[in-house]
Formats: C-alpha cells, sequence, structure tokens
C-alpha cells in the first residue's frame, strides 16, 4: 500500500518534471523504484509536496501570488505612513520634497518645452515665491489661496511656495468662466487669487473682478506689470524677492486634518463642489507611484490638467514621493504624445477617462512601439480599448484603478485583469470596508429590507458600492457645502446608526473577485422595466465598423414611463453613417429594452476637461429636432435601419401617435 501510494506520489510529481522540463527526475525514478525505505518514502512525499504546491496554485488559484505580493506592498504602505505620521515635527509631502531636493539636488525634477528645473531651482524657485508673497500687504502666512493656472512650472513652484507659507491652495480649473469661476473661488474662502499670464486668465478675471474687488480679494498676475485697476502683476516682486528658506514656524499650525488643496470635481451634473483633501489625505498619496513599482529612474509624463486629482495627486505629488523626472506638458495630444514619449525617454504615462481611445484612434504608425514606455497608470479604459492598446502600441503593464476625489475607498487592478478595476481581497476588505447594495435606478436610492435596512447583492449582479467612514477612511466632504456632503452620506446600511459613503458608482463582483465599474446612478435609467447600463451600451456601439465614440443617456418622452436611450456618437475617420448596418449591430448585441431609441451625429463628443463624457446638455436638448442643428436618427424596426427623424416624425412622437 505505501508502495503503490508513492508510486502515485512520484507520477505526479513525474508529470509535473515533465511539463516543466526537467527529465532528470524521471531518469532517477526507474533507477530506484525497486529499493523503497521509509525514510526515502517520506523524503519523496515531502519534495513532491514542495514541488507539487506552486503547480497546485498555478492551476486552481492563478492569482495567489498576486494577492500575496499585494498584502506586501499594502503592509509596507501602512508602516510607512504610520512611521510618517509619529515623525516630530509633523512631516507632510512638503517634507518629503526637502528630502529629495537634499539628495539629488541637481537632478531634473520638471522638463516643461524648452526648460528644464532640478530640484534646488524648484525649491529656490519656491522660496522667492514665498518670500515675494509674505511681504505682500493683506496677506498672512496660512491664508486660503486660489491657483488658476494651466499646466506650467509656475504652478508647481507656487504650490510648493504655499505649503511652506502653511497656506490651503484652491486649484482652480482655469478653463471656467464667470459664474462658475466665482462659485469655485468662494467655496474654499480665499483670500488671494494667483493667476498664470496670458490672455485668456486674464479674460476669465476681468468678468468676476468687480466681484473679486468688492470682496477685497488680492489678485496677483504672473506678469511684470498690469495695468488693470484690481489686478497686480507679481512676477517682478518675484524676481526680487530672497531665495531664502522659509522658517518652519509659518506652518507650525498645520496640523494632519489641515486642508492641503481644494480640488473640484468635474462639474458632469451641475456647478463643480470642491472636495477637502486634508495634509493626512495628501501625506497618504505620496505612494500612489511607488505602490506601483515607479522608482526615481521612471520619467513620468505629466499632460493631464494639474488643476485635477490625476495630474497633481498621481503626477505631480506621485513624482515627488518616487524623486522621478516630471515632463510637463501643457495639454494632452493624441497626435503628439508618442513623439514625445521618444524624444524624452518615457517610462510612465497616465490616462483618464477617453484619453487612451483618442490614442488609438491616431492614424498607425510603423514605429508605434518604438518608445520606452513600460507603465500606463489610470481609470477609465474599457475593455476593447485595453486590448487594442496593447496589440498596437506593445507589451505596455496597464494599472487600472478605481478612486474618487473626495471617496474613502479605492482599488487597484495589480494582477492586470482585462477590463476590471480592482481584486477584492481580505485585508483591503477589513482595513476599508465595503458592500455592493442593490439600488433603484427610478426612485435614485438605495432598496432596503422590512427593517429599513440596505440589501447587499449576491456575487456576479450589480450594485451600488458603498464605503464605510471610519477614522482609517474617512469622508471631510464638500466645502462650503454642508447639503451635498450630507447627500454622500449613507446611514442605516447594514445595521442602525452605521454610516456609509456612497460613491454613486454601480459595480459587479466576479466569481474570481475582481471588481468591474458597471455605471454611475445618474447615468443608469430604466426603460420597460429594465436598468440599462450606459457603459455597456456604448461599449457595444463602439466596436461597430463604423462609430467611434458613443456617448450614451436617457431621455423623457411623454406617455411612456422610465427614459429611452438616446446615443450621441461619432463617425470613424473615412468612414458614413451606416443606419442598417448600426441597426443590424444592436439587434444583434443588445436587448431591445437597452438599443438606443435616437442617436445624433456630432463632429466630436463633448467631454469635461478631465476627459469624461457630458450628458447634461444633451439630455435637456432631448430628440428635438428644433433645438438640435445635428443630424437626428430614429430607430425604425419596420425599416430594419435608423431613419432620419423629421419634425413631424417628432411632433407624432410627442403627441402620442407614435409609441416607443
Amino acid at each position: 500500500r505505501c508502495t503503490w501510494n508513492l508510486e502515485v506520489l512520484v507520477l505526479v510529481l513525474m508529470l509535473h518534471s515533465f511539463l516543466e522540463g526537467n527529465s532528470l527526475l524521471v531518469d532517477r525514478f526507474f533507477s530506484f523504484k525497486g529499493d523503497i525505505t521509509m525514510e526515502m518514502l517520506l523524503i519523496s512525499i515531502f519534495l513532491a509536496t514542495i514541488l507539487a504546491v506552486p503547480f497546485v496554485l498555478r492551476t486552481f488559484f492563478p492569482y495567489v501570488w498576486m494577492d500575496v505580493l499585494y498584502f506586501g506592498d499594502l503592509v509596507r504602505i501602512l508602516v510607512r505612513f504610520v512611521e510618517r505620521r509619529r515623525r516630530r515635527p509633523l512631516f507632510f509631502v512638503l517634507d518629503r520634497f526637502l528630502e529629495q531636493t537634499a539628495a539629488h539636488p541637481d537632478k531634473n525634477f520638471i522638463v516643461f518645452e524648452n526648460e528644464r528645473h532640478t530640484f534646488s531651482e524648484a525649491d529656490r524657485r519656491s522660496n522667492q515665491i514665498a518670500n515675494a508673497l509674505q511681504s505682500h500687504p493683506g496677506y498672512e502666512a496660512g491664508d486660503t489661496v486660489a491657483l488658476f493656472t494651466g499646466n506650467e512650472p509656475a504652478f508647481m513652484f507656487t504650490w510648493l511656495a504655499l505649503a511652506k507659507l502653511g497656506s490651503p491652495v484652491a486649484l482652480l480649473n482655469h478653463n471656467i468662466r464667470t459664474k462658475s469661476l466665482l462659485h469655485c473661488f468662494n467655496c474654499s474662502k480665499a483670500t488671494v487669487l494667483i493667476a498664470s499670464s496670458g490672455m485668456q486668465p486674464f479674460n476669465a478675471l476681468e468678468d468676476v473682478l468687480p466681484s473679486l474687488t468688492e470682496q477685497g480679494v488680492i489678485v496677483l498676475l504672473m506678469t511684470k506689470h498690469c495695468d488693470k485697476p484690481g489686478i497686480e502683476g507679481f512676477s517682478d516682486k518675484v524676481e526680487e524677492a530672497s531665495d531664502a528658506p522659509l522658517p518652519r514656524s509659518l506652518r507650525s499650525n498645520i496640523t494632519p486634518k489641515s486642508p492641503a488643496v481644494y480640488i473640484y470635481t468635474s462639474g458632469t451634473t451641475g456647478l463643480p463642489k470642491a472636495a477637502v483633501i486634508n495634509q493626512n489625505r495628501l501625506l497618504t498619496a505620496l505612494v500612489v507611484l511607488s505602490s506601483n513599482g515607479v522608482t526615481s529612474k521612471d520619467v513620468i509624463f505629466v499632460n493631464l490638467p494639474l488643476y485635477h486629482t490625476a495630474g497633481f495627486v498621481i503626477g505631480f505629488i506621485g513624482s515627488i514621493e518616487t524623486g522621478s523626472t516630471i515632463i510637463l506638458k501643457r495639454k494632452f495630444s493624441a497626435s503628439q504624445f508618442w513623439d514625445d514619449c521618444r524624444k524624452y525617454n518615457v517610462t510612465v504615462v497616465q490616462y483618464i477617462g477617453e484619453v487612451m481611445r483618442y490614442l488609438c484612434s491616431t492614424p498607425k504608425r510603423d514605429n508605434d512601439k518604438d518608445h520606452k514606455v513600460r507603465l500606463a497608470i489610470g481609470n477609465g479604459i474599457r475593455a476593447e480599448i485595453w486590448r487594442e492598446f496593447v496589440s498596437r502600441f506593445g507589451n505596455i503593464q496597464i494599472r487600472e484603478f478605481y478612486a474618487s476625489t473626495e471617496g474613502n475607498v479605492g482599488f487597484i487592478n495589480y494582477a492586470g485583469k482585462v477590463g476590471a478595476i480592482g481584486r477584492v481581497n481580505f485585508l483591503h476588505r477589513k482595513l476599508f470596508p465595503y458592500i455592493l447594495v442593490k439600488y433603484d435606478t427610478e426612485r435614485d436610492e438605495p432598496i432596503r429590507d422590512a427593517d429599513g435596512l440596505c440589501v447587499e447583492v449576491p456575487k456576479g449582479e450589480t450594485g451600488l458600492l458603498v464605503s464605510k467612514i471610519t477614522d482609517i477612511a474617512p469622508f471631510v466632504g464638500y466645502a462650503q457645502n454642508e447639503e451635498q456632503t450630507e447627500r454622500k452620506r449613507l446611514r442605516n446600511v447594514l445595521k442602525k446608526g452605521d454610516l456609509y459613503f456612497n460613491t454613486g458608482d454601480l459595480m459587479r463582483i466576479d466569481d474570481e473577485n475582481f471588481i468591474y465599474f458597471q455605471d454611475r446612478v445618474g447615468d443608469t435609467f430604466r426603460w420597460k422595466g429594465e436598468n440599462v447600463a450606459t457603459t455597456e451600451v456604448s461599449d457595444i456601439l463602439t466596436i461597430s465598423e463604423c462609430l467611434k465614440e458613443a456617448n450614451i443617456y436617457g431621455v423623457q418622452v411623454p406617455g411612456h414611463e422610465g427614459r429611452i436611450g438616446m446615443a450621441a456618437v461619432t463617425v470613424k475617420r473615412e468612414a458614413q453613417f451606416d443606419g442598417k448596418k448600426i441597426y443590424n449591430h444592436v439587434v444583434n448585441y443588445l436587448p431591445s429594452y437597452a438599443r438606443p431609441r435616437f442617436i445624433r451625429l456630432q463632429n466630436a463628443v463633448e467631454v469635461t476637461g478631465t476627459f469624461k463624457q457630458m450628458k447634461v446638455k444633451l439630455v435637456e436638448e432631448s430628440f428635438d429636432p428644433g433645438r438640435i442643428q445635428d443630424p437626428l436618427y430614429i430607430l425604425d424596426d419596420k425599416e430594419k435601419s435608423y431613419v432620419p427623424l423629421t419634425a413631424q416624425v417628432y411632433s407624432s412622437i410627442m403627441s402620442g401617435n407614435i409609441k416607443l
């Protein structure tokens, strides 16, 4: 019996060894099979177990090693964070920058167009800005300052200067105007506004200057002189200022809970909200690049807006931790992207929203794979674009993650599963408790049971992601907007009195514990008693022969419950819209309730400054040919095609003569 057990074990071992290309063990087995002792039995069992474990794990638990490595990274991050929190005097992001400056003073920190700035130069320049501002009457160290500038070194120097003065910074979107600009500025309660030079910010300031003057706001323009009353030229004062380091006492009153920056939501559904990012959270964000394998040898391409989380936190703050060189661009350009990567030997790039789609839409070149980019980190890449990007541009590691500016939970797809935003695991869930709960898209609220508690969805079903608000995972909220802050808090989720953060995102967890983004709750709509996920419909439309982009939303029709699907689309280069082909495509791939009833052809899909598709205006304009200049089409089952939507057909729909 022992001999039979041994033979089975060794046969398994032989098979594994053979598969691994190790035939030596097979030969030796036949040479000693006849003379087996108990010691040999135990040794064989031990060796077989050791050699079989990797085979069994790889076969039945393919992601276990990745999970273990992720656990290790998570523990290292926590240990480093705790160590920094215990340091005295208190340690913040600025202190990490000063460490890097001391260690690598002559290393390039920022490369911008024809300019190169080392760590020590950035330190000196920020000292000049800080000293110039400190001497300005009306400003005191610690006052909140609004920064209204685009992607340029002055943005980074000024932020570092304000950090040295202990001033929170409101990062204003330099594209906003009038009402939005004034709203965002007032949210932060800033007393100073610093704007970059150029006609664009100057014109924007002129529109709101009377209101700012009335509030007694100091408005500084990064130019030598300004003849406009109420706006002061500031750059000459900076040039004349000392570059001596500023005393730490200026920021001695800062605590981990002090606001560091105000970052604004993109405003896809209304006026932007100012998310409060405190010093503690910014310190945590330092590791966002280093935890993904980025080192000081890497060159980071930052072409996303610095006023947004992706550009500021990941690109700028993340590079301070790693000591990497930043290649800074004024804005994203799909046509220049790869040429810039080659020119500057870029190794790490960022993406968000539709950026990857734009890159895949550029004309193919013979040198598409001729670059040094090894890592792309960001969020919002769809599965079909992921595959196309890697196939076309080479074996670039994609690190898709999920996070929100104000949220208290995040995921990272460390396993590289195409389409997923992350992976569910025990340790992560213990530290940041979260669940997916059933959601009623018509009532726009979570479904509750007889006890008034939320209902967790089973694995494989879509649910609203909510994350428990704890000391480790706090939710600070929005500045000067308690109403919106309260709307993001969800109470009585699993038990009476508990408190969760409502992400507003619908997710799904599969059988392998990968988590997938499905939709925003405001985007999902209900038609004919079924929920329609806009991202799914968009993905289907964009794999058709002629459509390049698709923005899906629901519109109301008189006499019908719910909202019916509509798509604002763009057509691929050198292609034409073919109503019959699109009809056949949606019929083959989508259930009847999910098929867009209306299609609107656009030259370009409107997006925010962070490349998120905008829907509010589209929903308001609906499918009215009297308000819309773009070509409109309606799905016609009799013609088996999308046919032009005329004013007469529109009137018949609105009067109820045509039922949809």
